[in-house]
């Protein structure tokens, strides 16, 4: 989340992969049902995520990344992206469909089998490379070209389209997700400052509503099992 100087936010809601599964609300909901664990083993039906993906394949250009690149070893040295399109708006009213990722200066490195067997390594990880100093990653701005699609977050644009780096991202310290800042925001990535406007993209919505209900539920499950009782206006205590 940036707090801009005139105290508007910019809530970027950001995945490590550039482009997304699926690209409609309704194929993501057929995916969790596909993949949702079976009752005898625990784990999702292999049979049953393969007639998924063979009756969307859509889905190919994003499990072909995946195969493509390992996950990262860190925190610090994975790129993370914006997924969907949004747009640009100048002072003139003029538009330019945007998509947006934060590159790392800490080089890549894949996760070791040591890594994958230790609990919270990531955050462990995170916090001794802090501990030496500040981390950045470099704000890149792709422009589409006339063409290029806004509303489907499956498919990327060409490698040849304008980047700009426009910023970079600076983090010097962590603090716990249990208490620190981050515990009580809605990372819903509609919540733009001026300039900066939703495309078409119809998962944008889709994210935008599924947040804020899994954020009203999480901070309803603090709430009931918080020993902090607040005064109400008739005096009783909830």
């Amino acid at each position: 989340m940036f707090q801009l100087h005139d105290g508007e936010q910019w809530r970027t809601g950001m995945n490590s992969t550039p482009i997304f599964a699926v690209h409609t609300p309704d194929q993501f909901y057929q995916q969790l049902v596909a993949a949702a664990p079976d009752r005898a083993t625990g784990k999702p039906n292999p049979a049953k995520l393969k007639a998924f993906y063979a009756a969307n394949p859509e889905t190919k250009p994003f499990q072909d990344w995946v195969k493509g690149h390992a996950p990262s070893s860190s925190l610090a040295n994975a790129a993370y992206y914006s997924i969907n399109a949004f747009r640009f708006v100048d002072s003139a009213g003029n538009s330019r469909a945007v998509r947006w990722a934060v590159a790392p200066e800490t080089p890549y490195a894949p996760i070791t089998d040591a890594e994958k067997s230790e609990k919270n390594f990531l955050q462990a990880d995170l916090t001794q490379r802090l501990q030496a100093g500040p981390l950045r990653w470099h704000l890149i701005l792709t422009v589409a070209a006339p063409g290029d699609p806004t509303d489907d977050a499956t498919m990327q644009w060409p490698d040849d389209r304008r980047h700009i780096d426009a910023g970079t991202l600076v983090i010097d310290r962590d603090t716990s997700q249990d208490d620190g800042a981050c515990r009580d925001v809605n990372f819903d990535p509609t919540i733009l400052p001026a300039g900066i406007k939703p495309s078409n993209d119809p998962l944008l919505a889709a994210r935008s509503a599924a947040y804020a209900l899994s954020f009203k539920r999480r901070t309803r499950e603090e709430a009931l099992h918080s020993d902090i009782h607040y005064p109400q206006p008739n005096g009783a205590r909830s």
